[in-house]
């Protein structure tokens, strides 16, 4: 049975949130879109689920951010970090000027869901679930869409433009051959979750142990935990049993150490292998890639979100007139890469300092944990822990819905 086929002015594949964000202006910008997303829905646990204030921005200028902020997520106004025994307040967002001056913890599926809500508001906009794009289709050096899987069997995409947008193990970007460039990182991150009890402090908090890291995210009736091991240590923690994980634990938790023995069993504790790459080339003709797919962020920060949504919007700037138009050009897809590079870089060159300084100190195990002196000077100045909020709230260069 040959393929279904559609056609549309734009495909993108992956139904996160630089897909999603893409697909939503650029319908509302009259681009005929068609999102591919491989799974049947969004419910997948311990994604990126920090709403960043740059990305708030964007919903309130896009005219949703009441009716954003009533979906369920906890404010984190301000950031603490405990490095053995001395605690440092390093990021106060409230002096943010917008109207959403805080970090919105919120679980992934409400805000993809929130979006493809909106999405749908739009007769060109279409959402394809249980499809996943696999390989891509060209003519003449030029990409033209995307061969897929759906529940119904093979399916053709026939697109003017291609996006990839499937994550940090794009599919189409190996597809496209586009070179990947890794920085590597000296850690990787067990996730999981603790109950939260009434009377627990409302505080996300990150200590900083000889050895250890161990960062607590406030989700309302529990923790997301993140436990930050080095490199390639994943094997020999489970080797060492259960017992031995609940234990190197208990002396982290701020509260009664028993509930480490939640953790019964290790299907509880999800790996999240971090990378840091991104690509040289971002682009080919009649072929785009944002977000993870063109750039891989550590998880410093909590930006990575945040910046593939950033990604979304100037690329939606860019490329909805042309394509709207008929006239789009790879000097408009050149622009797209040009534009978000920079802050690309940026963002990952202050990670991989972060990463290669101050994680990899504390996970070497060797002598005291005491805070850098730049952190010292953070939580000491008065005013200068607004910087710190700056960059992880907004970034090296926000983004305005121009569409």
């Amino acid at each position: 049975m040959p393929d279904h086929q559609i056609k549309t002015n734009c495909c993108i594949a992956g139904g996160g949130p630089a897909g999603l964000m893409l697909g939503l202006l650029l319908a509302r910008a009259g681009v005929n879109v068609v999102v591919l997303e491989k799974h049947a829905d969004f419910l997948r646990d311990f994604r990126g689920d920090t709403i960043h204030p740059s990305t708030m921005q964007v919903i309130d200028e896009l005219g949703w951010l009441d009716e954003f902020l009533k979906l369920p997520h906890q404010p984190v106004r301000t950031l603490h970090a405990q490095f053995g025994t001395e605690r440092l307040k390093l990021a106060e967002f409230s002096s943010l000027p917008m109207r959403a001056p805080f970090i919105a913890m919120m679980p992934q599926w409400d805000f993809l869901n929130f979006l493809t809500r909106k999405s749908e508001a739009y007769p060109n906009f279409k959402l394809l679930l249980n499809t996943e794009a696999t390989e891509l289709l060209a003519r003449d050096g030029r990409t033209t869409g995307v061969r897929a899987r759906g529940p119904d069997g093979g399916l053709t995409v026939i697109a003017n433009l291609t996006i990839a947008a499937d994550g940090r193990a794009s599919t189409l970007r190996a597809a496209a051959g586009l070179p990947v460039e890794d920085f590597g990182a000296p850690l990787d991150v067990l996730w999981f979750r603790l109950s939260r009890h009434p009377g627990d402090t409302d505080e996300t908090q990150a200590r900083f142990d000889t050895g250890r890291i161990f960062i607590m995210l406030n989700r309302g009736d529990y923790w997301q935990c993140a436990y930050v091991i080095p490199k390639g240590a994943n094997d020999r923690m489970r080797a060492a049993g259960l017992q031995a994980f609940q234990d190197s634990l208990k002396p982290r938790l701020p509260f009664d150490a028993s509930r480490a023995d939640e953790i019964v069993d290790w299907d509880q504790v999800k790996l999240l292998q971090v990378q840091v790459n991104r690509l040289n080339t971002w682009w080919k003709p009649g072929f785009l890639c944002i977000g993870d797919a063109a750039h891989a962020m550590s998880p410093v920060g909590g930006v990575g979100i945040n910046l593939a949504i950033q990604d979304a919007v100037a690329a939606a700037n860019q490329l909805a007139e042309p394509l709207r138009s008929g006239t789009l050009t790879d000097a408009d897809l050149a622009a797209v890469q040009k534009r978000r590079m920079w802050p690309t870089r940026a963002t990952q060159r202050l990670q991989l300092a972060i990463q290669n300084t101050i994680i990899a100190a504390a996970l070497a195990d060797t002598g005291s944990m005491r805070p850098p002196l730049v952190m010292r000077l953070i939580a000491g100045i008065p005013g200068l822990n607004r910087l710190p909020a700056r960059i992880m709230g907004l970034g090296f260069r926000p983004e305005h819905v121009k569409t």
